[in-house]
């Protein structure tokens, strides 16, 4: 794994999903495609996501081999109205996913290669390297950022 690369499609992605979430006008922000989420559950679910993985990342980083990762019920986050998916303005979530992928960006660079196998249990997918983390979060905004597409067109 060339590190820079890595790094650059972490950022490549990371500029996509912003993009596209800045876009979003208030006329489509709520529109969705059939059994997929709106612009705006989108955007509010990748800055609770991102926030994860940004503790996630600094977990597998600096704590001992083997610390637990926890997961998390993206579904119940989503429909907990308090967390205000369906309503909430998406300015804040939208500052909140470019600061905490901007930090990890920062770890990122930092990182050697051999960094890529130090590991935590995930409780959900258990043995989870740091490699593994960087796959999943550098494809994440992009796998986010087509649904958004689809979501503002109202199509599948």
């Amino acid at each position: 794994v060339d590190m820079k690369e890595a790094a650059a499609a972490y950022e490549a992605a990371t500029q996509y999903f912003l993009n596209l979430a800045r876009g979003v006008t208030a006329e489509v922000i709520d529109v969705h495609a059939e059994n997929e989420w709106s612009a705006r559950q989108c955007i509010h679910h990748m800055a609770d996501s991102e926030a994860q993985s940004y503790a996630r990342l600094r977990r597998l980083v600096a704590e001992p081999e083997g610390s637990i990762i926890q997961g998390y019920d993206e579904n119940l986050w989503a429909t907990a109205p308090q967390l205000g998916y369906e309503t909430a303005p998406v300015e804040n979530s939208i500052a909140v996913f470019a600061a905490v992928r901007a930090g990890s960006l920062d770890i990122i660079k930092r990182l050697q290669e051999a960094d890529l196998e130090k590991a935590g249990v995930h409780s959900e997918a258990g043995h989870y390297t740091i490699a593994k983390w960087l796959e999943g979060y550098s494809k994440h905004p992009v796998d986010h950022g087509d649904q958004l597409i689809r979501a503002v067109k109202g199509q599948n």
